[in-house]
């Protein structure tokens, strides 16, 4: 056999060999179509794109938690026309969705074309007041559009301050200031001296003397007042 033959078998058979790993490898159910990504992702119809879809407790919270939440997305439309997102809600709760400038929204438009990025610093945000999840698990979220089709995902739920989702939780409300109270001035007692009052030195009372403060020498006797007639 030549030498051009033998190169040529040799290349046929890795070939063979290749294409035989590769499918022993694949298989059925590939692994590739396995690999789903961190955060989760959802498609509405054929134009819209929810992605990185995540949860957001309070800073520091962990296992079983009840309070405030933020629900984070990425919401890119394709279609030519504007989308309208009328609520999102996780479980049973609605949230409040409100511009980056905190004021209300009762919804929030996705231009054609375009996307709208929900949660963190300069962006819109979706909150929810009291959301039941287990912080490192995943809580049912939906999100339902003007036009009435809706999309349910798992989302993941994370706190606050870990990783890329620091400063994407809810805002803590402020806290109260103490009220200051002034202090209630007591009343001297009757009979006692008034405060700041200045004493004349050497001024005395002599004694017996009249309710009017006229002095009455010691022994004197006061003149009767003659009966009127």
């Amino acid at each position: 056999m030549s030498r051009s033959l033998r190169r040529g078998s040799i290349a046929a058979i890795a070939a063979i060999a290749i294409a035989s790993l590769s499918s022993c490898a694949a298989g059925n159910t590939p692994d590739t179509l396995e690999i789903k990504p961190d955060n989760a992702a959802a498609t509405l119809g054929t134009h819209l794109k929810l992605n990185n879809i995540v949860v957001v407790t309070g800073e520091g919270t962990s296992g079983d938690y009840s309070g405030p939440a933020n629900v984070v997305v990425n919401i890119a439309n394709t279609s030519n026309v504007p989308a309208e997102l009328q609520s999102v809600t996780v479980g049973t709760s609605a949230a409040t969705l409100t511009d980056a400038a905190g004021a209300p929204l009762s919804s929030l438009v996705i231009p054609g074309g375009g996307a709208v990025a929900i949660g963190g610093q300069g962006n819109p945000t979706a909150t929810v007041p009291s959301a039941t999840v287990h912080v490192g698990g995943f809580a049912d979220t939906t999100f339902t559009f003007k036009d009435g089709q809706k999309v349910e995902v798992q989302a993941g739920v994370s706190p606050d301050g870990k990783g890329i989702y620091k400063g994407y939780g809810p805002t803590p409300s402020p806290s109260v200031a103490p009220v200051k109270t002034t202090p209630t001035a007591t009343a001297p007692a009757t009979g006692g001296a008034t405060p700041g009052a200045t004493t004349t030195p050497g001024a005395t009372t002599a004694p017996g003397a009249t309710a009017t403060g006229t002095a009455v020498p010691a022994g004197a006797t006061t003149p009767a007042v003659p009966a009127a007639h």
